[in-house]
Protein backbone atom coordinates (compact mmCIF):
# COMPACT_ATOMS: atom_id res chain seq x y z
CA UNK A 1 0.00 0.00 0.00
CA UNK A 2 1.56 3.17 -1.00
CA UNK A 3 2.25 6.52 1.69
CA UNK A 4 -1.35 7.97 -0.22
CA UNK A 5 -3.24 5.14 0.59
CA UNK A 6 -2.26 4.34 4.62
CA UNK A 7 -5.18 4.16 6.82
CA UNK A 8 -4.96 5.20 10.08
CA UNK A 9 -7.91 3.37 11.92
CA UNK A 10 -10.86 5.17 10.01
CA UNK A 11 -9.19 8.04 8.69
CA UNK A 12 -7.26 7.41 4.74
CA UNK A 13 -4.61 9.64 4.59
CA UNK A 14 -3.93 11.87 1.43
CA UNK A 15 -1.35 13.75 1.14
CA UNK A 16 1.13 15.51 3.89
CA UNK A 17 -0.14 19.09 4.76
CA UNK A 18 2.68 20.20 7.47
CA UNK A 19 5.67 18.87 9.32
CA UNK A 20 6.44 19.74 13.11
CA UNK A 21 9.03 19.28 15.45
CA UNK A 22 7.08 15.96 16.39
CA UNK A 23 4.45 15.34 14.39
CA UNK A 24 3.01 15.55 10.33
CA UNK A 25 -0.12 16.66 9.56
CA UNK A 26 -2.28 14.90 7.02
CA UNK A 27 -5.18 15.63 4.53
CA UNK A 28 -7.03 12.53 5.10
CA UNK A 29 -11.00 11.19 4.92
CA UNK A 30 -13.20 10.17 7.10
CA UNK A 31 -14.38 7.00 5.12
CA UNK A 32 -17.20 6.00 7.47
CA UNK A 33 -19.09 9.19 6.50
CA UNK A 34 -16.26 10.70 3.46
CA UNK A 35 -15.94 13.57 5.58
CA UNK A 36 -12.38 15.11 4.85
CA UNK A 37 -9.90 15.83 7.89
CA UNK A 38 -6.76 16.92 8.99
CA UNK A 39 -5.01 14.34 11.14
CA UNK A 40 -2.12 15.12 13.13
CA UNK A 41 0.03 11.66 13.46
CA UNK A 42 2.96 11.62 16.34
CA UNK A 43 5.99 10.70 14.46
CA UNK A 44 7.43 7.02 14.95
CA UNK A 45 11.03 8.33 15.73
CA UNK A 46 9.33 10.87 18.61
CA UNK A 47 7.31 8.13 20.25
CA UNK A 48 9.39 9.30 23.52
CA UNK A 49 7.36 12.90 23.02
CA UNK A 50 3.88 10.93 22.98
CA UNK A 51 3.03 12.37 26.90
CA UNK A 52 3.72 16.00 25.82
CA UNK A 53 1.92 15.53 22.22
CA UNK A 54 -1.66 13.59 23.99
CA UNK A 55 -1.19 16.57 26.66
CA UNK A 56 -1.44 19.41 23.79
CA UNK A 57 -4.78 16.91 22.17
CA UNK A 58 -6.29 17.20 25.47
CA UNK A 59 -5.87 20.79 25.92
CA UNK A 60 -7.70 21.12 22.19
CA UNK A 61 -10.12 18.61 22.88
CA UNK A 62 -11.12 20.90 26.05
CA UNK A 63 -12.11 23.88 23.32
CA UNK A 64 -15.93 24.06 22.52
CA UNK A 65 -16.44 27.55 20.34
CA UNK A 66 -18.47 28.16 17.58
CA UNK A 67 -15.57 29.70 16.31
CA UNK A 68 -12.73 27.31 16.74
CA UNK A 69 -11.61 24.21 15.37
CA UNK A 70 -13.26 20.95 16.70
CA UNK A 71 -11.05 17.63 17.35
CA UNK A 72 -13.14 14.73 16.43
CA UNK A 73 -11.10 12.03 17.56
CA UNK A 74 -7.48 11.02 19.41
CA UNK A 75 -6.21 7.34 19.15
CA UNK A 76 -3.10 5.97 21.31
CA UNK A 77 -2.46 2.45 20.67
CA UNK A 78 1.17 1.31 21.40
CA UNK A 79 3.25 3.10 18.34
CA UNK A 80 -0.24 4.27 16.68
CA UNK A 81 -0.97 7.57 18.31
CA UNK A 82 -2.93 10.55 16.35
CA UNK A 83 -5.68 12.77 16.71
CA UNK A 84 -8.24 13.99 13.74
CA UNK A 85 -9.46 17.24 13.88
CA UNK A 86 -11.59 19.65 11.45
CA UNK A 87 -10.76 20.21 8.16
CA UNK A 88 -11.82 24.65 8.17
CA UNK A 89 -13.33 25.52 5.58
CA UNK A 90 -12.59 28.34 3.17
CA UNK A 91 -9.09 30.57 2.67
CA UNK A 92 -6.80 31.40 5.08
CA UNK A 93 -5.76 35.06 5.29
CA UNK A 94 -2.49 34.02 4.66
CA UNK A 95 -3.51 32.99 1.11
CA UNK A 96 -5.24 37.02 0.57
CA UNK A 97 -1.61 38.12 0.91
CA UNK A 98 -0.29 36.22 -1.92
CA UNK A 99 -1.01 38.06 -4.45
CA UNK A 100 -2.56 40.57 -2.48
CA UNK A 101 -6.53 40.42 -2.15
CA UNK A 102 -7.17 43.22 -0.03
CA UNK A 103 -10.77 43.31 2.07
CA UNK A 104 -13.24 46.43 2.49
CA UNK A 105 -12.48 47.93 6.04
CA UNK A 106 -15.94 46.37 7.20
CA UNK A 107 -15.63 43.02 6.38
CA UNK A 108 -11.76 43.17 7.70
CA UNK A 109 -13.26 44.48 10.76
CA UNK A 110 -15.60 41.72 11.15
CA UNK A 111 -13.07 39.37 10.90
CA UNK A 112 -10.96 40.98 13.35
CA UNK A 113 -14.26 41.00 15.82
CA UNK A 114 -14.36 36.87 15.39
CA UNK A 115 -10.82 36.29 15.84
CA UNK A 116 -11.09 38.68 19.15
CA UNK A 117 -14.19 36.93 20.47
CA UNK A 118 -12.36 33.05 20.03
CA UNK A 119 -9.16 34.47 21.94
CA UNK A 120 -11.41 36.20 24.47
CA UNK A 121 -12.75 32.80 25.09
CA UNK A 122 -8.91 31.47 25.84
CA UNK A 123 -8.26 34.23 28.16
CA UNK A 124 -11.72 33.29 29.91
CA UNK A 125 -10.87 29.89 30.19
CA UNK A 126 -6.56 30.57 30.99
CA UNK A 127 -6.29 28.13 28.15
CA UNK A 128 -2.74 28.66 27.00
CA UNK A 129 -2.20 28.99 22.86
CA UNK A 130 0.30 28.80 20.22
CA UNK A 131 1.20 31.83 18.44
CA UNK A 132 -1.51 33.24 16.29
CA UNK A 133 -0.90 33.17 12.22
CA UNK A 134 -2.84 34.82 9.04
CA UNK A 135 -2.83 30.74 8.22
CA UNK A 136 -4.81 29.76 10.80
CA UNK A 137 -7.50 32.47 10.51
CA UNK A 138 -10.37 30.68 7.86
CA UNK A 139 -12.63 32.68 5.90
CA UNK A 140 -15.46 30.82 3.54
CA UNK A 141 -17.00 32.25 0.97
CA UNK A 142 -20.14 33.58 3.01
CA UNK A 143 -17.93 35.35 5.01
CA UNK A 144 -17.73 32.98 7.92
CA UNK A 145 -14.89 33.33 10.23
CA UNK A 146 -13.33 29.96 11.64
CA UNK A 147 -9.64 29.96 13.76
CA UNK A 148 -7.60 26.88 13.92
CA UNK A 149 -7.95 25.09 17.30
CA UNK A 150 -4.16 26.76 18.72
CA UNK A 151 -4.74 25.12 22.59
CA UNK A 152 -1.68 23.66 24.07
CA UNK A 153 -0.71 22.29 27.41
CA UNK A 154 1.07 24.55 30.33
CA UNK A 155 0.49 27.52 32.03
CA UNK A 156 -1.71 30.69 30.72
CA UNK A 157 0.20 33.78 30.72
CA UNK A 158 -1.73 36.75 29.36
CA UNK A 159 1.55 37.92 27.58
CA UNK A 160 0.43 35.25 24.67
CA UNK A 161 -2.73 38.26 24.13
CA UNK A 162 -0.04 40.65 23.82
CA UNK A 163 2.12 38.64 21.35
CA UNK A 164 -1.05 37.64 19.15
CA UNK A 165 -2.62 41.11 19.29
CA UNK A 166 0.66 42.35 17.65
CA UNK A 167 1.21 40.21 15.46
CA UNK A 168 -1.54 40.74 13.99
CA UNK A 169 -1.59 44.71 14.13
CA UNK A 170 1.71 44.09 11.73
CA UNK A 171 0.85 41.32 9.21
CA UNK A 172 -3.06 42.96 8.69
CA UNK A 173 -2.25 46.61 7.15
CA UNK A 174 -1.01 44.99 3.58
CA UNK A 175 -5.11 43.31 3.52
CA UNK A 176 -6.99 46.30 4.55
CA UNK A 177 -8.33 47.91 0.72
CA UNK A 178 -6.43 51.39 0.63
CA UNK A 179 -8.83 54.27 -0.23
CA UNK A 180 -12.08 52.83 1.01
CA UNK A 181 -14.29 54.19 3.70
CA UNK A 182 -13.11 53.24 7.02
CA UNK A 183 -9.57 52.25 5.93
CA UNK A 184 -8.42 54.97 7.75
CA UNK A 185 -10.05 53.79 10.87
CA UNK A 186 -9.55 50.20 11.05
CA UNK A 187 -5.67 51.33 9.90
CA UNK A 188 -5.76 53.59 13.31
CA UNK A 189 -6.72 50.22 15.71
CA UNK A 190 -3.89 48.04 13.86
CA UNK A 191 -1.68 50.82 14.51
CA UNK A 192 -2.70 50.39 18.09
CA UNK A 193 -2.32 46.45 18.09
CA UNK A 194 1.37 47.55 17.43
CA UNK A 195 1.64 50.17 20.33
CA UNK A 196 1.50 53.11 18.61
CA UNK A 197 1.40 55.70 20.55
CA UNK A 198 -0.13 54.09 23.62
CA UNK A 199 1.47 53.71 26.82
CA UNK A 200 0.07 50.07 27.55
CA UNK A 201 -0.61 47.12 25.09
CA UNK A 202 -4.30 46.80 23.80
CA UNK A 203 -6.73 44.29 24.87
CA UNK A 204 -8.81 41.51 22.69
CA UNK A 205 -11.81 43.10 24.74
CA UNK A 206 -10.66 46.53 23.11
CA UNK A 207 -10.09 45.56 19.94
CA UNK A 208 -13.19 43.36 19.83
CA UNK A 209 -15.23 46.58 21.05
CA UNK A 210 -13.91 48.85 18.13
CA UNK A 211 -14.63 46.45 15.29
CA UNK A 212 -18.08 46.57 16.70
CA UNK A 213 -17.69 50.34 16.49
CA UNK A 214 -16.07 50.16 13.22
CA UNK A 215 -18.81 48.31 11.64
CA UNK A 216 -21.72 49.92 12.98
CA UNK A 217 -20.33 53.52 11.93
CA UNK A 218 -19.84 52.13 8.59
CA UNK A 219 -23.00 50.37 8.30
CA UNK A 220 -24.71 53.64 8.31
CA UNK A 221 -26.98 54.85 5.47
CA UNK A 222 -25.29 57.53 3.05
CA UNK A 223 -26.99 60.54 2.01
CA UNK A 224 -28.60 60.19 -1.17
CA UNK A 225 -27.42 60.17 -4.45
CA UNK A 226 -30.07 62.62 -5.06
CA UNK A 227 -29.71 64.96 -1.74
CA UNK A 228 -25.63 65.16 -2.61
CA UNK A 229 -26.06 66.40 -6.19
CA UNK A 230 -28.66 69.03 -4.92
CA UNK A 231 -26.22 69.98 -2.05
CA UNK A 232 -22.92 70.27 -4.60
CA UNK A 233 -25.04 72.52 -6.83
CA UNK A 234 -26.30 75.07 -3.97
CA UNK A 235 -22.64 75.08 -3.24
CA UNK A 236 -21.83 76.46 -6.57
CA UNK A 237 -24.54 78.68 -6.84
CA UNK A 238 -23.88 80.13 -3.71
CA UNK A 239 -20.18 80.16 -2.90
CA UNK A 240 -19.38 80.74 1.21
CA UNK A 241 -17.79 83.45 2.59
CA UNK A 242 -14.25 82.92 3.21
CA UNK A 243 -15.26 84.00 7.08
CA UNK A 244 -17.53 80.88 6.73
CA UNK A 245 -15.15 78.75 5.77
CA UNK A 246 -12.68 79.15 8.04
CA UNK A 247 -15.14 78.55 10.54
CA UNK A 248 -16.28 75.53 9.20
CA UNK A 249 -12.67 74.47 8.77
CA UNK A 250 -12.46 74.77 12.81
CA UNK A 251 -15.17 72.99 13.77
CA UNK A 252 -14.42 69.80 11.43
CA UNK A 253 -10.99 69.63 12.91
CA UNK A 254 -12.63 70.03 16.43
CA UNK A 255 -15.08 66.92 14.67
CA UNK A 256 -11.85 64.79 13.70
CA UNK A 257 -9.82 65.55 17.25
CA UNK A 258 -13.17 64.77 19.09
CA UNK A 259 -13.60 61.57 17.39
CA UNK A 260 -9.55 60.43 17.58
CA UNK A 261 -9.96 60.83 21.38
CA UNK A 262 -13.33 58.95 21.42
CA UNK A 263 -11.86 56.33 19.30
CA UNK A 264 -8.77 56.24 21.93
CA UNK A 265 -8.36 52.81 23.32
CA UNK A 266 -9.32 53.48 27.23
CA UNK A 267 -8.28 51.52 30.08
CA UNK A 268 -9.81 47.97 29.86
CA UNK A 269 -13.38 47.41 31.85
CA UNK A 270 -13.43 43.56 31.47
CA UNK A 271 -14.07 41.03 29.48
CA UNK A 272 -17.41 41.68 26.91
CA UNK A 273 -17.98 37.59 27.18
CA UNK A 274 -19.17 35.12 30.32
CA UNK A 275 -17.23 32.83 30.86
CA UNK A 276 -19.08 29.70 28.61
CA UNK A 277 -18.89 26.75 31.28
CA UNK A 278 -18.13 23.29 30.00
CA UNK A 279 -21.07 20.70 29.76
CA UNK A 280 -23.15 19.89 33.02
CA UNK A 281 -22.47 16.38 34.68
CA UNK A 282 -25.84 15.13 36.03
CA UNK A 283 -25.10 11.91 37.78
CA UNK A 284 -26.82 8.57 38.07
CA UNK A 285 -29.80 8.57 41.01
CA UNK A 286 -33.04 9.73 41.51
CA UNK A 287 -34.48 12.93 40.60
CA UNK A 288 -37.45 15.06 40.84
CA UNK A 289 -39.49 15.20 37.00
CA UNK A 290 -41.65 18.37 35.76
CA UNK A 291 -44.49 16.28 36.64
CA UNK A 292 -43.67 16.08 40.90
CA UNK A 293 -42.40 12.09 40.82
CA UNK A 294 -39.30 11.16 41.12
CA UNK A 295 -37.62 9.09 38.40
CA UNK A 296 -34.02 7.17 38.64
CA UNK A 297 -32.09 8.82 35.77
CA UNK A 298 -28.87 7.34 34.05
CA UNK A 299 -25.76 9.69 34.38
CA UNK A 300 -25.46 12.37 31.60
CA UNK A 301 -23.88 15.86 30.20
CA UNK A 302 -26.12 18.31 29.04
CA UNK A 303 -24.90 21.14 27.24
CA UNK A 304 -24.81 24.71 29.02
CA UNK A 305 -26.33 26.21 26.89
CA UNK A 306 -29.03 26.04 23.56
CA UNK A 307 -27.18 25.41 20.11
CA UNK A 308 -26.14 28.28 18.56
CA UNK A 309 -26.68 29.97 15.02
CA UNK A 310 -22.92 29.75 14.80
CA UNK A 311 -22.65 26.11 15.77
CA UNK A 312 -25.72 24.99 13.40
CA UNK A 313 -23.81 27.15 10.56
CA UNK A 314 -20.88 24.53 11.15
CA UNK A 315 -23.55 21.42 10.55
CA UNK A 316 -25.10 22.67 7.44
CA UNK A 317 -21.30 23.46 5.80
CA UNK A 318 -21.01 19.72 6.94
CA UNK A 319 -23.96 18.61 5.01
CA UNK A 320 -23.23 20.80 2.30
CA UNK A 321 -19.88 18.60 2.23
CA UNK A 322 -21.41 15.23 2.18
CA UNK A 323 -23.77 16.28 -0.27
CA UNK A 324 -21.30 16.52 -2.87
CA UNK A 325 -21.16 12.34 -2.26
CA UNK A 326 -24.65 11.91 -1.65
CA UNK A 327 -24.31 11.66 1.79
CA UNK A 328 -26.43 14.61 2.93
CA UNK A 329 -29.01 12.08 4.72
CA UNK A 330 -25.90 10.61 6.72
CA UNK A 331 -27.68 11.84 10.47
CA UNK A 332 -30.90 11.78 9.22
CA UNK A 333 -33.61 10.06 12.30
CA UNK A 334 -34.75 7.09 10.52
CA UNK A 335 -38.41 8.13 11.09
CA UNK A 336 -37.54 11.70 9.02
CA UNK A 337 -40.49 12.15 6.56
CA UNK A 338 -38.87 11.15 3.04
CA UNK A 339 -40.31 14.70 2.00
CA UNK A 340 -37.94 16.63 4.22
CA UNK A 341 -34.82 17.33 2.02
CA UNK A 342 -32.86 19.43 4.07
CA UNK A 343 -32.31 21.16 7.83
CA UNK A 344 -32.20 24.87 7.29
CA UNK A 345 -34.39 26.54 9.36
CA UNK A 346 -36.69 28.70 8.71
CA UNK A 347 -35.49 32.56 7.00
CA UNK A 348 -31.85 30.90 7.13
CA UNK A 349 -29.99 33.12 4.94
CA UNK A 350 -31.30 36.24 6.26
CA UNK A 351 -31.00 34.97 9.74
CA UNK A 352 -27.37 34.48 9.46
CA UNK A 353 -26.58 37.13 7.41
CA UNK A 354 -27.67 39.10 10.21
CA UNK A 355 -25.70 37.47 12.79
CA UNK A 356 -22.42 37.42 10.80
CA UNK A 357 -23.05 41.30 10.66
CA UNK A 358 -23.91 41.78 14.34
CA UNK A 359 -27.40 42.92 12.57
CA UNK A 360 -31.08 42.68 13.47
CA UNK A 361 -33.47 39.86 12.23
CA UNK A 362 -37.46 40.35 13.41
CA UNK A 363 -36.34 43.32 14.74
CA UNK A 364 -33.80 41.38 17.33
CA UNK A 365 -30.06 42.10 17.97
CA UNK A 366 -28.30 38.68 16.29
CA UNK A 367 -25.07 37.44 16.39
CA UNK A 368 -23.65 34.07 15.67
CA UNK A 369 -23.96 33.14 19.48
CA UNK A 370 -27.71 33.72 19.64
CA UNK A 371 -29.30 30.19 19.81
CA UNK A 372 -30.64 29.06 16.58
CA UNK A 373 -34.54 28.99 15.78
CA UNK A 374 -36.82 28.28 13.28
CA UNK A 375 -35.83 24.15 13.46
CA UNK A 376 -37.85 21.03 13.66
CA UNK A 377 -37.64 18.22 15.92
CA UNK A 378 -35.87 16.96 12.82
CA UNK A 379 -33.18 19.39 12.79
CA UNK A 380 -32.31 19.12 16.24
CA UNK A 381 -32.16 15.59 16.41
CA UNK A 382 -29.92 15.49 13.04
CA UNK A 383 -27.49 18.20 14.79
CA UNK A 384 -27.43 16.03 17.99
CA UNK A 385 -26.43 12.91 15.84
CA UNK A 386 -23.44 14.65 14.15
CA UNK A 387 -22.30 15.52 17.79
CA UNK A 388 -22.76 12.36 18.92
CA UNK A 389 -25.65 13.02 21.23
CA UNK A 390 -29.43 13.87 21.13
CA UNK A 391 -32.00 15.71 22.41
CA UNK A 392 -32.77 15.17 26.33
CA UNK A 393 -35.55 13.80 27.81
CA UNK A 394 -38.05 15.94 29.42
CA UNK A 395 -37.09 14.43 32.86
CA UNK A 396 -33.59 14.88 31.88
CA UNK A 397 -34.25 18.44 30.94
CA UNK A 398 -36.04 18.96 34.50
CA UNK A 399 -33.21 16.76 36.73
CA UNK A 400 -30.75 19.35 35.30
CA UNK A 401 -32.55 22.59 35.79
CA UNK A 402 -32.96 21.51 39.66
CA UNK A 403 -29.48 20.28 40.04
CA UNK A 404 -27.92 22.09 43.14
CA UNK A 405 -31.67 22.55 44.63
CA UNK A 406 -32.60 25.36 41.64
CA UNK A 407 -36.40 26.40 42.63
CA UNK A 408 -37.06 27.12 38.93
CA UNK A 409 -39.39 29.58 39.70
CA UNK A 410 -36.63 32.38 41.06
CA UNK A 411 -34.55 32.17 37.58
CA UNK A 412 -35.47 35.56 36.04
CA UNK A 413 -36.08 34.85 32.29
CA UNK A 414 -33.66 36.48 29.50
CA UNK A 415 -34.58 37.87 26.26
CA UNK A 416 -33.54 36.31 23.07
CA UNK A 417 -29.51 37.00 23.69
CA UNK A 418 -26.33 35.79 22.42
CA UNK A 419 -25.27 32.89 25.12
CA UNK A 420 -21.93 34.22 25.57
CA UNK A 421 -23.86 37.76 27.47
CA UNK A 422 -24.05 38.01 30.86
CA UNK A 423 -27.67 37.09 32.20
CA UNK A 424 -29.67 35.78 35.52
CA UNK A 425 -31.24 33.70 33.23
CA UNK A 426 -28.36 31.00 34.72
CA UNK A 427 -29.01 27.87 37.63
CA UNK A 428 -26.71 27.71 40.44
CA UNK A 429 -24.53 24.80 38.29
CA UNK A 430 -24.30 27.37 35.19
CA UNK A 431 -27.05 26.27 32.85
CA UNK A 432 -28.05 29.37 30.82
CA UNK A 433 -31.58 29.77 29.00
CA UNK A 434 -33.44 27.45 30.40
CA UNK A 435 -36.13 30.40 31.94
CA UNK A 436 -36.20 32.22 28.79
CA UNK A 437 -34.38 32.86 25.58
CA UNK A 438 -35.59 30.25 23.17
CA UNK A 439 -37.72 27.23 24.35
CA UNK A 440 -36.16 23.98 23.45
CA UNK A 441 -37.22 20.28 21.58
CA UNK A 442 -37.29 17.16 23.89
CA UNK A 443 -36.79 13.83 23.08
CA UNK A 444 -40.10 11.99 23.81
CA UNK A 445 -43.87 11.74 23.48
CA UNK A 446 -45.06 12.21 26.68
CA UNK A 447 -48.81 12.65 28.31
CA UNK A 448 -49.96 16.09 29.52
CA UNK A 449 -50.96 15.73 33.20
CA UNK A 450 -53.72 17.98 32.98
CA UNK A 451 -55.34 15.71 30.39
CA UNK A 452 -53.91 12.08 31.42
CA UNK A 453 -56.46 10.09 29.45
CA UNK A 454 -55.39 12.31 25.96
CA UNK A 455 -52.61 11.17 23.58
CA UNK A 456 -48.93 11.66 24.21
CA UNK A 457 -47.55 14.56 22.15
CA UNK A 458 -43.89 15.90 21.44
CA UNK A 459 -43.07 17.80 24.36
CA UNK A 460 -41.32 21.80 24.44
CA UNK A 461 -40.04 22.78 27.44
CA UNK A 462 -38.36 26.10 29.36
CA UNK A 463 -39.73 29.62 29.07
CA UNK A 464 -38.70 31.49 25.79
CA UNK A 465 -38.50 35.56 25.20
CA UNK A 466 -41.96 35.21 22.95
CA UNK A 467 -44.04 32.90 25.64
CA UNK A 468 -42.07 33.66 29.00
CA UNK A 469 -44.87 31.23 30.13
CA UNK A 470 -44.26 29.68 33.62
CA UNK A 471 -40.86 30.37 32.71
CA UNK A 472 -38.89 27.38 33.60
CA UNK A 473 -41.15 25.70 34.48
CA UNK A 474 -43.38 26.22 31.10
CA UNK A 475 -44.01 23.07 29.34
CA UNK A 476 -46.26 22.95 25.76
CA UNK A 477 -47.17 19.42 23.79
CA UNK A 478 -47.46 19.62 20.28
CA UNK A 479 -49.10 17.43 17.78
CA UNK A 480 -46.33 17.31 15.08
CA UNK A 481 -42.02 17.37 15.04
CA UNK A 482 -42.81 19.49 11.73
CA UNK A 483 -43.01 22.88 14.17
CA UNK A 484 -41.15 25.40 13.68
CA UNK A 485 -41.35 28.91 15.43
CA UNK A 486 -39.21 31.88 15.85
CA UNK A 487 -38.27 31.38 19.44
CA UNK A 488 -37.94 27.74 18.95
CA UNK A 489 -34.26 25.98 19.85
CA UNK A 490 -32.44 23.29 20.94
CA UNK A 491 -29.31 21.87 23.25
CA UNK A 492 -28.21 18.50 23.21
CA UNK A 493 -26.91 15.96 26.20
CA UNK A 494 -24.42 13.45 25.31
CA UNK A 495 -22.90 10.25 27.36
CA UNK A 496 -21.03 11.01 30.75
CA UNK A 497 -17.54 10.09 29.71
Amino acid sequence: MSTAERLLGEYRLIKPISEAPISRTWLAEQVSVSRSVLVDELRKDMLDRKPDFLADVRAKASVDHPLIGSVFEAVDDGDLCFFAHELLPGATLEARKSPVAPFEPAKLAHILNRVAQAHLQHESSKQPTAPLELRHIHVDEHGVVRIANLAIAGDYHPEQSVRDITRLGHELPTLVADGKPGATRLLTLLGWMRGDGLDAPITWSQVREFCIQIEQQLAEPLPTRDATRSAAQNKRRNPPPVAVVAVAGAIALAVIIGLAVKFRPTPPTGPLRINLPDSLLVPAGPHPTPDGTVEHLSAFRIAPHEVTIGQYASFLDTLDTLAANQLQATFDHEDQPAGKSNHQPDDWQTLLAAAKSGGTWNHRHVSLDSPVVGIDWWDAAAYAEWKKGRLPTQEEWYAALRLGGTNPATIKPSDWIPVTNPSEDRTPKALLGMAGSVAEWTLDRATNPSNPLGAKNWVVIGGSYLRPGSNALSREWVEHRDLRRPDLGFRIVNDPS
